[in-house]
This record gives C-alpha cells, sequence and structure tokens, in this order.
C-alpha cells in the first residue's frame, strides 16, 4: 500500500528527478569543460614550436655560443610541442573551467557563502597565474644560470627537450601551488579548522617552514631560496588578514535560505 506523498514525503519518481537533473547538468558542465580546453589547444598548437622556444628561452640564453638543446629521443621533436600545447590549453581555460564548476555548486550555496566563493575562485586563478609567472620571470634565470655554472669543466651542456619541459612544468605547478597560501589560509580560518590569532601565534613556525619550501624548489643559494620564502611568508600574512575579514563576513544567522532558492 503506498500513501500518497506529503510535504515531507516525496514519491520515488520525484526523488530521483532531482537526482536525474544534476548529473545531466553535471555532464553538461565537463562537456563544456571539455569544449573549453579543445578550442583553446586548437588555437594554441599551430603556434606550439614558437611557444617551445619562448619557454626554453631562459636556458637557451645562457648556453654556450654554438651549442643549442637536443633532442634524445626520436618522437621528442613532435611530443614535446604537443604536450606543452596541451597543458597550456588547460592552464589557459582554468577560468572557465572554475566558473563551470562554480556554476554546478552555486545554487546550493548559502548567500553569505556565495558572497565569498567566487571571490576566492577569482583569487586562486589570478594567484595561480602569478606563481608561474614568478617562476619564468625571476626564478629560471637564477636556477638556470646556477646549474650552468656549477658543472665541470670540459662538460658540454646539451639539455634534452623533454626533460627541459617535465622539469619546467613541474616548477610551474610548485610555485602556482604555493601562491595558493592565502586562498589556503582563508579556508582554514573558514571551516574553523584554526583562527587568525593561532595562525599569528604560529608565524615563526611558518616563516622556518617558507624556507625550507624554498631550500627544495630552488637551487642550494641564498638568493633564490629567499626569492620564493620571502613571498610566500607575505601572502601568507595577507591570508591571516582576509581570513580575518572573511570570518567576518560569515558571520550570519546559520538559517540562512541556500542562494539558489
Amino acid at each position: 500500500m503506498t500513501s500518497k506523498p506529503d510535504g515531507n514525503q516525496m514519491s520515488p519518481e520525484h526523488q530521483e528527478m532531482p537526482l536525474i537533473e544534476h548529473l545531466l547538468e553535471l555532464r553538461n558542465r565537463l562537456l563544456k569543460m571539455v569544449l573549453a580546453v579543445v578550442i583553446c589547444f586548437a588555437a594554441i598548437y599551430p603556434f606550439a614550436n614558437e611557444l617551445y622556444l619562448w619557454l626554453s628561452e631562459p636556458i637557451r640564453s645562457l648556453l654556450p655560443i654554438g651549442q643549442t638543446m637536443i633532442a634524445t629521443d626520436v618522437t621528442s621533436p613532435f611530443f614535446a610541442p604537443l604536450k606543452l600545447a596541451l597543458v597550456l590549453s588547460v592552464f589557459v581555460a582554468i577560468p572557465v573551467i572554475l566558473y563551470q564548476l562554480w556554476s554546478f555548486v552555486a545554487p546550493g550555496l548559502y548567500a553569505h557563502e556565495k558572497r565569498l566563493a567566487f571571490p576566492l575562485l577569482f583569487t586562486s586563478v589570478l594567484l595561480f597565474y602569478a606563481g608561474a609567472a614568478f617562476a619564468y620571470y625571476v626564478v629560471f634565470p637564477l636556477v638556470f644560470g646556477f646549474f650552468t655554472a656549477i658543472g665541470p669543466e670540459g662538460i658540454v651542456e646539451l639539455p634534452d627537450i623533454s626533460s627541459y619541459l617535465n622539469f619546467v612544468l613541474k616548477m610551474f605547478f610548485a610555485f602556482g601551488v604555493a601562491f595558493e597560501i592565502p586562498i589556503a589560509t582563508v579556508l582554514l580560518i573558514l571551516t574553523g579548522a584554526t583562527t587568525p590569532q593561532d595562525l599569528a601565534a604560529k608565524r615563526p613556525y611558518v616563516v622556518v617552514a617558507c624556507f625550507i619550501i624554498g631550500m627544495l624548489l630552488t637551487p642550494p643559494d641564498i638568493i633564490s631560496q629567499t626569492l620564493l620564502a620571502v613571498p610566500m611568508w607575505i601572502l601568507f600574512e595577507f591570508g591571516i588578514i582576509f581570513g580575518r575579514l572573511a570570518k567576518r563576513e560569515t558571520a550570519e544567522p546559520e538559517s540562512d535560505e541556500p542562494a539558489g532558492e
């Protein structure tokens, strides 16, 4: 015997419908993300060789006259620019990808959460790009200058194009993630895992951790380590400041209705 659904009880048909709608919405969002990457790839790939030359400029400019990069694998001249074009396509499409994710989850957020979520997403994209730009324009010249100067005499340096690309992409990712410190700090404060006061009290440990990370990600010289550690420390301080502001912003009644309702 089936009872008529009331305000608190729904029939199986009504219970399944929202799930199906959510799955269809998720599929559409994923398709738009993939389409954005494909469009970026179609626009970037014709210039893949020129982009690789630009990406390799920090190390090529330090090689002795007459020396060039080499390809130790037969397929490297094709696959290295192809991989670069694909990674850059995802890199360029990140704003669209995050916007689609935002559009999917935004209807279920409360009003005060929605006011904070989009600025955090937007800022995280800018910080990731800033980290990658910092690595290319500041860190790479120091790193490659150190490596090319420290080698023993009589050793000819001929960097492999695939190995160089893998190293550079790892550095981009490492510095992009390192520059997300303010976002991580704000999220820790908003979730209640810590407080601005506790983070401020742990400042000496954070400074030491920044220099340890700088030591692991850069060559063993004090200049390049400081160039990474100091920005990370400054970003941590900004995270505490914005965490205090965000904490005040979310100090609203728990009975707020979700923004999408």
